[in-house]
């Protein structure tokens, strides 16, 4: 007979909202309590959102999210939720600093709070800057059955929290999570899942974060696995999840408190820490010791869902990431340039699919050196999508601005596009849409773009996506709309023209960039990899061009810096991940 049912709450909070977010994890406890629950888990810093960033020095926020645990614990009991384990992940303060924490609330109390002990502090983690570490390692009794809490990075290094849980013994783990999205980790996520569940040698219960903020996007993959690496249950990605299971468990009685300090030796180094770490305090505290009567299992049992295809992974975390922004910034639509190429029409596709057509606002913006064939590509688009479509000209500015100033050359074609990004903007400021902008991350790396111009915007969709990518995103987007039955979005036309900024007569991009399968591979090992001249020139690239290629990615940094922000989905993102100064001597040349 199952022992105890689980559920994994897979929710999208939203930073700073404590009285939102509180209702929303009420509701949803008490339709896991409705369908029997006997413990409810919900992601890292489910009530203050995350990442807080610098709200975690407010110590007017940190007293909310006191308080705010602390009237959500009755609130539970209030609504009926007060005979089941309700593990909400908040932000803390106590004498030793502030906290990341779960805290594990029953019968209308706090009864006891785990504090984060690995503290990230790379990528886009800054949480060394923010928090203390914790060393307690509270261990609830539910129905007879010893739960042990953990917290996202807990998981990611070897040692700490779930070791010690395992040699002091529980019958199951919960960590609760805040895991970002990035391309292809998944495997990854999993294994590591599998793993420690081995560790403490019981069943993990893994739930995470879905949604969005800022730059970050979070796909939730809420997973149960056993400590004999079978998946149990696990819930979709990149939606909302009420995913609950019955867990079959035998009591194991496990009374030691005693957990010898951990060791040192990490796999990834953690500056912060101290040299002689102090042993983990577990504490045991007895909520319910009897097993639960003897009830009817769930039929069917929890779902395993299906792995997504790359191109189904990445455009559906685009999505997420753009509708998010949109939406938890209080925009009712969008608008930009369609100039019939690829990267626009890859990110009108994504702004119907993340907002409906009904918010997307295409302007075409033609200049003198616009081609018919993007002119009318820009018309297909829009009426493939079935969304807002109006052209304005900008002949006539940029003609005022040429003579005006006598421009000629780049500045000339310059003028153009950011005769463009006024037009857009001033839209903007007349009717409340949000621009975006399309450029992508091989235009951005190498600074293929004008400030003030094509760079304006608020939200840049694509600013994580290579620019094959975005050729591969397209092709996929449209395939699926085929097998559906319906209209490709994207023409083809667009997908297939030679890719042109059209500011001056015949213009390609390789007028000034190398082919984009060359360059998107030494960017990828320059800006990924962090790979000196001497390694490119060693996988076999024509030394001339890595020079010059990697002479335009750094000066365009400054370029960079003034982009608006947009959906990470690489392993280093410009912005979070990738920060250099703007100046800089250093380059790499010539061995």
């Amino acid at each position: 007979m199952p022992q105890l049912r689980i559920a994994l709450a897979q929710v999208n909070a939203r930073v700073g909202d404590i009285t939102g977010n509180s209702s929303m994890i009420v509701e949803r406890a008490k339709e896991a309590v409705e369908q029997g629950a006997h413990v409810v888990a919900f992601p890292e810093m489910a009530l203050a959102g995350y990442p807080v960033e610098d709200l975690a020095l407010r110590k007017s926020f940190a007293a909310a999210n006191r308080s705010g645990i602390e009237s959500l614990a009755e609130r539970l009991r209030e609504e009926g939720c007060g005979d089941s384990l309700v593990i909400v992940g908040h932000l803390d303060h106590e004498d030793e600093g502030i906290r990341n924490a779960a805290s594990l609330l029953y019968g209308g109390e706090v009864v006891d709070t785990y504090h984060k002990h690995h503290l990230p502090n790379y990528g886009v983690f800054d949480e060394a800057r923010y928090f203390a570490p914790g060393y307690d390692l509270p261990i609830v009794r539910m129905h007879g059955l010893d739960v042990g809490v953990v917290i996202c990075e807990d998981i990611w290094q070897n040692g700490g929290p779930v070791a010690a849980l395992g040699r002091v013994g529980v019958d199951a783990v919960v960590c609760v999570n805040g895991s970002p999205y990035q391309r292809s980790k998944n495997e990854e996520r999993t294994s590591l899942v599998v793993r420690r569940a081995a560790e403490a040698d019981a069943p993990m219960a893994y739930v995470n974060l879905v949604g969005a903020q800022d730059e970050l996007v979070f796909d939730g993959d809420s997973m149960i696995a056993t400590n004999h690496g079978e998946i149990l249950a696990r819930a979709p990605r990149f939606s909302e999840c009420l995913l609950l299971h019955d867990l079959d468990l035998t009591a194991g009685g496990y009374t030691s408190t005693e957990v010898a300090p951990e060791p040192v030796e990490q796999d990834v180094p953690l500056h912060f820490r101290p040299k002689a770490l102090p042993a983990f305090h577990v504490s045991r505290i007895t909520l319910s010791p009897d097993p639960v009567p003897e009830y009817e299992p769930l039929q069917p049992d929890s779902p395993v869902v299906e792995a997504l295809s790359e191109e189904a992974e990445i455009w559906s975390a685009l999505v997420t990431g753009l509708r998010d922004y949109v939406r938890k910034n209080g925009f009712a639509a969008v608008t930009f340039g369609f100039s019939g190429g690829i990267d626009s029409s890859v990110c009108a596709a994504l702004a119907v699919d993340a907002l409906g057509p009904g918010a997307l606002y295409g302007v075409s913006l033609p200049s003198h050196y616009s081609s018919e064939h993007s002119r009318s590509d820009a018309a297909e688009l829009a009426e493939r999508l079935g969304c807002h479509f109006e052209t304005h000209a900008i002949e006539d500015m940029v003609r005022v601005f040429v003579d005006q100033l006598g421009l000629s050359g780049l500045a000339e074609e310059n003028i153009q596009a950011r005769c463009r990004g006024m037009t857009l903007m001033a839209l903007s400021n007349q009717h409340g849409r949000l621009v975006l902008a399309p450029g992508n991350k091989t235009e951005l790396a190498v600074g293929y773009s004008t400030l003030y111009g094509d760079a304006v915007g608020g939200f840049a969709p694509i600013k994580d996506v290579p620019k094959t990518l975005v050729w591969r995103l397209a092709r996929w987007r449209n395939d699926e709309a085929e097998k559906r039955g319906a209209t490709p979005p994207i023409p083809e036309g667009s997908i297939t023209k030679a890719p042109s900024a059209e500011l001056r007569p015949g213009q390609v991009d390789t007028d000034s960039l190398p082919p984009y399968e060359v360059l998107d591979e030494i960017l990828d090992g320059y800006v990924e990899g962090d790979r000196s001249y001497a390694e490119l020139i060693g996988q076999g690239f024509d030394a001339q061009l890595v020079e010059r290629v990697l002479r335009m990615v750094d000066r365009a940094e400054h370029k960079r810096r003034q982009y608006p922000p947009g959906t990470k989905i690489t392993l280093k993102a410009f912005g979070r991940d990738r920060r250099l100064p703007v100046t800089n001597r250093w380059h790499e040349a010539r061995p």
